[in-house]
């Protein structure tokens, strides 16, 4: 294996600060050869790669992630499978938070330790859609309950707020890390959540890092894009990018980027990942592939090292930056304005 970065998260819980995302091999991006799949999946953890990311709403992916675990038993041995480690998320649908119970919970649970094919889930990240609807806390007790059970080594959040992060705290639920959207373009962890988690012991797993790969060198000196995007993820991030000041700053940022890139013979996204993989508190940043291409850029992020100079370079754009403004997952929370319109709340429902 090459040098990836890792990093001990807990005593005896060691991650690669590069995770492996596994949201593009989700059943609504095309059709997924297995197969291959898992080959890929094998390439990414023999290049050091050894952290997956995957979610009970992402159709297929655990049992993807079951089957490389197989494989590498099979293949490697125990000691190679043990080396793999995921993290999955639990995301009950809209519709099911009103009524939602322990053993509904309990049930996820269960249906993702037989996809993983393991006894103990390495790490849960619960998701709470509206926190109008009361039960988050409750539920992440629940989940507590099941790693005392021996049913998770450790309970997650993804995409709370620091308000739910406090008091998720102070109930005593040992939460060991958050999943949050975080990069060049989108700073709202900043606004006292990665603090408080820092206060806390609590790791930031980071998603959006390159923003759906609008901070590569793909969209450099190119035309603002209008009309249907290409993928939902685009039209996500298009509208993260318009909060940040629009597309005239974002070109610039781009520029800069791609200078700075020039200096380490790197390309843009590998820039951007690094830079928040820098941030403090930021654990590990995740990133997505449907195969793998991008493995060497991926592990190239592990590599990069950004000087004083092309920080400074970068912080002279993004000080200048109009937003996203507020609280993590705030402005997709809000299922009356335009970045909660596009957010998919049933997919657990969609998917059977």
């Amino acid at each position: 294996m090459s040098a990836i970065e890792s990093k001990e998260l807990r005593p005896g819980y060691t991650i690669s600060r590069v995770i492996r995302g596994g949201w593009q091999l989700a059943g609504g991006h095309g059709a997924i050869d297995r197969e291959r799949a898992v080959d890929d999946l094998m390439a990414a953890f023999d290049a050091g790669i050894t952290t997956f990311d995957c979610a009970d709403i992402y159709t297929g992916v655990e049992d993807l992630y079951g089957a490389l675990r197989s494989r590498l038993r099979e293949e490697r041995g125990a000691e190679a499978a043990a080396n793999l480690k995921v993290h999955t998320k639990l995301v009950p649908d809209l519709d099911v938070l009103p009524k939602i119970s322990k053993a509904h919970i309990a049930g996820i649970v269960d249906q993702s330790l037989g996809r993983l094919k393991i006894e103990r889930l390495d790490v849960v990240q619960f998701h709470w859609w509206d926190y109008q609807i009361p039960g988050a806390l409750q539920s992440m007790l629940w989940l507590d309950d099941l790693r005392r059970e021996g049913k998770i080594r450790f309970v997650s959040g993804t995409n709370f707020d620091t308000p739910h992060v406090r008091a998720i705290v102070q109930s005593g639920v040992p939460l060991m890390s958050l999943q949050v959207q975080y990069s060049l373009i989108d700073r709202r962890p900043e606004n006292g959540l990665s603090l408080l988690a820092a206060e806390n012991g609590v790791h930031l797993f980071c998603y959006g890092s390159v923003a759906g790969g609008y901070l590569s060198d793909r969209w450099l000196g190119q035309r603002e894009p209008t009309g249907e995007q290409e993928n939902r993820s685009l039209t996500k991030y298009k509208l993260i990018i318009d909060d940040f000041g629009g597309w005239a700053p974002f070109q610039h940022l781009l520029e800069v980027l791609r200078r700075i890139a020039d200096r380490h013979s790197t390309d843009i996204a590998t820039v951007a990942s690094r830079f928040v993989l820098d941030l403090p508190n930021v654990a590990a940043v995740i990133v997505g592939a449907r195969n793998r291409a991008h493995v060497a850029e991926n592990a190239a992020i592990s590599a990069l090292r950004l000087t004083d100079a092309d920080k400074a370079a970068i912080a002279a754009v993004t000080s200048k930056a109009t937003g996203p403004a507020g609280d993590v997952y705030a402005l997709e929370r809000d299922r009356t304005g335009k970045h909660g319109a596009i957010m998919k709340y049933n997919l657990n429902a969609e998917a059977h």
